[in-house]
């Protein structure tokens, strides 16, 4: 069966562009890449003295199971170089399911969709390029729906 994914794709060290097309390759290796949105600028969350992220969204499918997903998103983010540092800190490639068919889950190191999500116009902005009417599971809203409620509350 293919499952619907999309994932979002961030990177904010060195050649930051590089980054995410190495990604994309790797990802291409097992998922099938129907779209991908442009590239965004946007500056960091949490921890604010960094450099910008340069951000991205792509939809895929695949037959695999979200735990086989998530184990695979984590292989691709060490090839690309990741290094850990901490909490909201610098990453080189930062690889984050965003939904998964339409389904709900939550494990001890994985929630789709964020939580967050619909509070990050860094997602929300390229997942317009992508389906503007994706409906989110949990809020029951389109992502148009949930930019236009952001604009509303902060100054993009």
């Amino acid at each position: 069966m293919k499952n619907d994914i999309y994932l979002g794709l961030g990177s904010n060290v060195g050649d930051k562009t590089k980054f995410l097309m190495e990604a994309i390759h790797l990802l291409g290796e097992r998922l099938n890449i129907l779209k991908t949105s442009r590239i965004y600028s946007s500056k960091p969350v949490g921890y604010t003295e960094q450099d910008i992220f340069l951000n991205m969204v792509l939809y895929c499918q695949a037959d695999m199971d979200i735990k086989s997903l998530f184990n695979f998103v984590k292989e691709v983010e060490k090839k690309v170089g990741r290094v850990e540092r901490f909490r909201w800190g610098p990453r080189e490639i930062d690889i984050d399911i965003l939904f998964f068919n339409d389904e709900v889950y939550s494990f001890d190191d994985l929630v789709v969709p964020h939580p967050r999500l619909h509070e990050r116009d860094f997602v929300l902005i390229p997942l317009m390029d992508i389906n503007p009417d994706l409906i989110h599971p949990v809020l029951k809203k389109s992502i148009r729906e949930l930019l236009e409620e952001l604009k509303d509350r902060y100054v993009l």
